[in-house]
């Protein structure tokens, strides 16, 4: 019976995450700052970014799960679970941010969650310190694709620039706990083929 529990627990987990459906444990960084005046294409621009973003989110609830799912030590397990919270703060954030801009979450999120479990599932079968290392280039090419975020990012759009920033603090955060926990550097073809298939993901993400 317990089993089923938790089956049906995190089954209503996925559901929420693919669907847009998060809870945040902290405030919106944004919640108190005034929706600026933009253009059409302006507009478009800052929905297409976080909706790139969002997909991320989704695929970091997908990664930190299958990775604590499979870590074999329980100081790791606790990494990723207080990580996968404040991703899930993220993801509602992005969310919220995409239903003021009249836009929509990725239509492809259930296939961008399953890849990502199955990457994280894969990472963290070959150990805790490969699983660490792969949290440690995933957060350092995310700072850097927020950062470039944020130079493309309309100025006037404080909303989702306060969203993002906060997003980044946060990722370069969960990169040096990770780091701290004993993290194996990747190899560099490794962290060459994360950046292609990060890509390909923001790139669909954008508009799909």
């Amino acid at each position: 019976m317990r089993q089923i529990d938790q089956f049906i627990t995190r089954f209503d987990h996925v559901l929420r995450i693919v669907s847009g459906v998060a809870i945040a444990a902290r405030p919106n960084p944004a919640q108190y700052l005034e929706d600026a005046a933009m253009d059409a294409s302006e507009a478009r621009l800052s929905a297409g970014l976080m909706r790139v973003n969002h997909v991320g989110e989704v695929c970091a609830q997908a990664l930190y799960e299958a990775q604590g799912w499979f870590a074999s030590s329980e100081p790791v397990r606790q990494q990723f679970q207080r990580a996968g919270q404040e991703e899930e703060d993220h993801l509602a954030w992005t969310a919220q941010r995409l239903q003021e801009l009249g836009s929509h979450t990725s239509l492809l999120n259930p296939l961008w969650y399953a890849g990502a479990f199955a990457l994280g599932a894969v990472a963290a079968r070959v150990g805790d310190t490969a699983s660490l290392g792969f949290v440690v280039e995933t957060e350092r090419q995310v700072e850097a694709h927020l950062n470039s975020h944020l130079d493309k990012l309309p100025l006037q759009d404080v909303k989702s620039r306060a969203i993002v920033e906060q997003m980044r603090l946060d990722e370069v955060a969960h990169g040096a706990a990770a780091d701290k926990l004993g993290a194996k550097p990747l190899p560099v073809a490794v962290q060459k083929a994360m950046r292609a298939m990060a890509k390909v993901m923001t790139t669909t993400a954008y508009y799909v």
